[in-house]
């Protein structure tokens, strides 16, 4: 039987996780039917952005009109992923592969979770790739959201309901060293960056 990939390392991080990721849409009804009612992810909380913080001088990142509408979801692990309404035909599509763009998101889920996500995409005639195994016992679908942003969902082999994803994915010094050996040779710097990891599983 084979085991599962899990190794742990030494080095605490400095945050507890995401608090929120923020995208953009210019259709928050198809945004929220679609995140709700097909991925599972519950609306938590729905605001309208104050004014002056859009484009006043209280304008701290946010985009750059007042009273957008700003929603959160719960996606799970005490993780919210959040939307900004953008007003029709203010802005073009961005381009996932531009620099400082986001390529993609990943969900985490147990597989039996998953297998009921992935039929619900398929009924609602969402085009999708895979399953397709991604290494360290993984194995994920990719897809679209209704605003054109890729989404990927995940579930590990061997973890049922106990998935650990730091785990599942943290490298043995060797491991990385294989791959960051041909970013940079300087044995200071790749020793700096890979001993909290561990020497075996």
């Amino acid at each position: 039987m084979t085991t599962p990939l899990r190794a742990t390392h030494q080095q605490p991080s400095s945050t507890r996780g995401v608090h929120h990721l923020a995208l953009n849409t210019d259709d928050m009804k198809s945004t929220v039917d679609f995140y709700t009612r097909v991925m599972g992810m519950p609306l938590v909380h729905a605001l309208r952005v104050p004014p002056g913080v859009g484009v006043g001088p209280g304008n701290r990142g946010n985009p750059p009109f007042e009273n957008l509408r700003h929603y959160f979801f719960d996606v799970g692990g005490d993780t919210l992923l959040a939307f900004f309404e953008m007003p029709k035909g203010a802005k073009q599509k961005g381009d996932r592969d531009a620099l400082a763009a986001m390529q993609h998101c990943s969900f985490t889920t147990s597989k039996k979770q998953f297998d009921v996500l992935h039929q619900r995409l398929k009924d609602e005639g969402v085009a999708l790739i895979g399953p397709v195994n991604v290494g360290a016992q993984t194995w994920s679908l990719y897809f679209f959201d209704p605003n054109g942003i890729r989404l990927e969902l995940s579930w590990q082999e061997h973890d049922g309901d106990d998935v650990q994803v730091v785990k599942r994915w943290t490298q043995t010094q060797s491991e990385a060293l294989e791959e960051l050996q041909t970013l940079n040779v300087d044995a200071k710097w790749l020793s700096s960056v890979t001993a909290h990891l561990p020497t075996a599983r």
